[in-house]
């Protein structure tokens, strides 16, 4: 069933729910790999899929997508179970996992491609990012440069790239580790 709202330029906004009570979110924050392999171990997180959010050509290639010419992030669909584990909840791990500081990419991915961005489903979502934006904001005393976006269209990346940390774990460890992710996460959230 599909649920139509509309953003604040009077767009409509669809909100996926499943006759099962399953929502959505969608995250855009760098390589969809290291986000996918994040969210696929969360309790309550039902399926992730790798993709692509927020341009403007139709079925974009991976390829494409790295061009920079799309208009499109990087992103990963989170199917969750709300009486499991909340939108709020997935907001808070989301910014744990990215560089919010960062306009420019993220980690050693740089481009548009890579910038960080929460695509809502609805104006329940929107209001709870804004708010989490605004705590982290007032808490942290710095710029965030995550964006809030209403979902439109999203589309699945091709195989290879789905679960990709469990197809070619190796390959993945090298670059969750050579990116800089991990070092940068711990700098901005394990500080003391």
């Amino acid at each position: 069933m599909t649920h139509e709202s509309q953003d604040t330029r009077g767009n409509p906004m669809k909100k996926e729910r499943g006759e099962n009570g399953l929502e959505k979110a969608t995250f855009a924050g760098g390589c969809f790999w290291c986000l996918e392999a994040f969210f696929e171990e969360l309790e309550g997180v039902i399926d992730v899929v790798s993709g692509y959010v927020g341009g403007h050509t139709k079925n974009p290639t991976y390829e494409e997508v790295c061009s920079g010419t799309t208009g499109h992030l990087e992103a990963v669909q989170v199917t969750f179970d709300p009486s499991r584990i909340s939108y709020e909840r997935l907001l808070e791990l989301f910014w744990t996992q990215i560089d919010p500081f960062d306009e420019g990419g993220q980690f050693v991915d740089r481009g548009s491609q890579y910038a960080t961005a929460i695509f809502v489903h609805d104006e329940t979502q929107r209001a709870l990012v804004n708010e989490s934006k605004k705590r982290l904001e007032l808490r942290l005393k710095k710029k965030i440069f995550t964006t809030i976006l209403p979902f439109i269209k999203f589309y699945n990346a091709e195989d290879h790239h789905q679960n990709y940390n469990g197809i070619c774990p190796v390959r993945y460890q090298a670059y969750k580790i050579g990116s800089g992710r991990e070092r940068r996460l711990y700098e901005l959230w394990n500080q003391k």
